[in-house]
């Protein structure tokens, strides 16, 4: 089994817990490459010597038994999935950010996380994702949300078809449409509403409204979603996850379900709610 370890060279990283992963790693027998800034790093608090042929640049390309495991946060994890060739190569989160939706493992259960992995005992769970297309420089796939946004103090405003029937035109400061992975990111603080992430539908939710009435919908993963973005600034952005482009006005871009999915590794001994619960204290008495 090969390990694909990534991460980016700007974390926090914590010594002890890299000591742990390249220790595991060694005891279980497990082959491992790394990207090139977390190589740097690595060598630089551990004092080792990682082999250039261990050490990868660009895109995550497996062989056939690989794992991909991420240290960091969700942002961390969102990098990965962008680098992947192969959708189909696991992923495991471990958290050393702050929330830690995406992640599976805070980073205090390493060693156990390894086994589980070694023996396959490990479940994963796929994740939607969406494809987007149209005025853009390339199809790009996005595991949380893409969100046509403003450029400077002027609101925009976006018509909405769904299946090629108008919605409606979304006056504001944008528009998130999100799986149900990203239900618990931005989507969220911009009111939408929280999924299971193992539901079969995408979220439209408008950033600030102009109309008040304008509030969130659900809708089926089947349909497909056409955006047409006017500025009168001339210009807007369009995000996917992490990555941004311009839009100039009038341009256009259909989304639907991607024709592959993500495999995320789930948090061992915890349950989404469980995360829901923990991340966001519910129940928790503040009185």
């Amino acid at each position: 089994m090969n390990i694909i370890l990534f991460s980016r060279k700007q974390l926090n990283h914590r010594k002890e817990q890299l000591a742990t992963m390249l220790h595991e790693i060694e005891r279980l027998g497990l082959d491992y490459t790394v990207n090139e800034d977390f190589a740097a790093v690595i060598e630089a608090l551990l004092g080792v010597h990682i082999p250039t042929e261990r050490i990868f640049t660009e895109r995550i390309v497996g062989r056939g038994d690989d794992v991909v495991i991420t240290y960091g946060g969700d942002g961390t994890l969102l990098d990965a999935v962008t680098l992947l060739e192969d959708s189909m190569i696991p992923v495991v989160g471990i958290n050393c950010g702050r929330l830690g939706y995406l992640t599976a493992d805070d980073g205090q259960s390493i060693a156990t996380l390894f086994e589980q992995i070694a023996c396959g005992t490990l479940k994963f769970e796929p994740r939607a994702m969406l494809a987007v297309e149209g005025d853009i420089p390339t199809t790009l796939t996005a595991l949380n949300e893409v969100t046509i946004h403003r450029h400077g103090a002027t609101m925009i405003s976006v018509d909405t078809f769904i299946n090629g029937k108008p919605v409606a035109t979304y006056h504001g400061d944008g528009l998130i449409v999100a799986t149900p992975t990203g239900s618990t990111a931005y989507s969220l603080s911009a009111g939408g509403p929280v999924l299971d992430p193992l539901c079969r539908c995408f979220i439209l939710s408008p950033l600030a409204p102009h109309n008040l009435t304008m509030r969130p919908v659900v809708i089926p993963d089947n349909s497909e979603v056409r955006l047409r973005v006017h500025t009168r600034s001339g210009e807007a952005f369009l995000s996917a996850d992490n990555r941004t482009y311009s839009l100039k006005d009038g341009a256009e871009v259909t989304l639907r379900k991607a024709s592959s999915e993500l495999i995320l590794a789930v948090p061992h001994n915890n349950t989404f709610y469980d995360t829901l619960r923990e991340k966001m204290m519910w129940g928790v008495d503040k009185r």
